[in-house]
């Protein structure tokens, strides 16, 4: 498609208010979802981090990788079980854990950062220490419970200009280590973080009123509307978890939190540098925009 120059100034003039927001703000996305594993989006989302960085905003990208571990323990001969939609994970599936989040996914995400002209670092929830956690519960194993979250090291990245590409694995004091659920993690990052927005990537274009009908999107909630809507059981099942997440980041100081459609190209600029965003919007209080 072609786009006169006038049309090109008037898209950047159009974003200028929302750049001058999000300017020297930190802005955490959860990276999940299609957006991981179809090419073409992950390319976009890439691009996206880049181009926010570039004008400025302190982007963190946070990650799991649910599939490729599922694939890599398949390949030892270890069987995939899942509690409650949480992977048991014994000693050994924690370290497999480690290796496929902070190596394999995490190393591939900063070269791709830096093929798009950005500068990335990658960074576990064990460098630092920066995620602590207990187990959570012992049927589960080594699935963590974040305790405390320690920021320096993020911060020390985004005072440099750099990207930080977080997977979400975590330890203890003993050095043991622990899945981390990835949602949680990115809203606990953002809250140490006192982030201005969070992004959500899911495979959803967010909450719905009726989930077989796409234009009944919610565009925004309050948490006493979102914890009204999990009580009714419009939201329920697997958008339980994403959505208490969001609450909880509310609650832990981020300002807005965006569950958006990662199947959308280039939906991480649509919501931070558009008037009409997309997805649902959660905030503390009534909407005031």
């Amino acid at each position: 498609m072609d786009i006169s120059n006038s049309s090109r100034a008037e898209v950047l003039v159009e974003a200028l208010p929302y750049i001058l927001k999000y300017t020297g703000k930190v802005l955490v996305v959860k990276y999940g979802g299609n957006a991981m594993i179809n090419g073409e989006l992950k390319d976009s989302v890439m691009r996206d981090m880049v181009l926010l960085n570039l004008i400025g905003v302190k982007v963190v990208l946070v990650h799991g990788g649910g599939p490729e571990i599922t694939e890599m323990l398949a390949k030892v001969g270890k069987e995939t079980l899942f509690v409650d939609g949480l992977r048991v994970t014994d000693e050994e599936t924690a370290q497999i854990v480690l290796m496929v989040l902070a190596g394999k996914i995490n190393k591939g995400l900063v070269n791709l950062i830096e093929q798009k002209g950005g500068k990335a670092i990658g960074l576990s929830g064990v460098d630092g220490h920066m995620i602590e956690a207990e187990k959570k519960n012992e049927k589960l194993g080594f699935v963590g419970n974040i305790t405390n979250v320690n920021p320096e090291i993020i911060c020390d990245a985004l005072e440099k200009g750099y990207i930080p590409i977080i997977s979400t694995v975590g330890c203890d004091k003993e050095g043991n280590i622990y899945n981390i659920n990835a949602d949680t993690a990115a809203a606990k990052i953002a809250g140490a973080l006192g982030a201005e927005s969070l992004i959500s990537m899911t495979d959803i274009s967010g909450i719905l009123k009726d989930k077989n009908d796409p234009s009944s999107l919610i565009s925004a909630l309050s948490i006493k509307e979102a914890e009204a809507l999990m009580a009714d059981g419009t939201i329920k099942d697997g958008m339980i978890p994403k959505t208490q997440c969001c609450i909880d980041a509310i609650n832990w100081g981020v300002k807005k939190v965006f569950i958006i459609d990662g199947r959308v190209p280039h939906s991480i600029l649509i919501e931070t540098l558009t008037n009409e965003g997309m997805g649902t919007m959660f905030t503390a209080g009534d909407i005031d925009e």
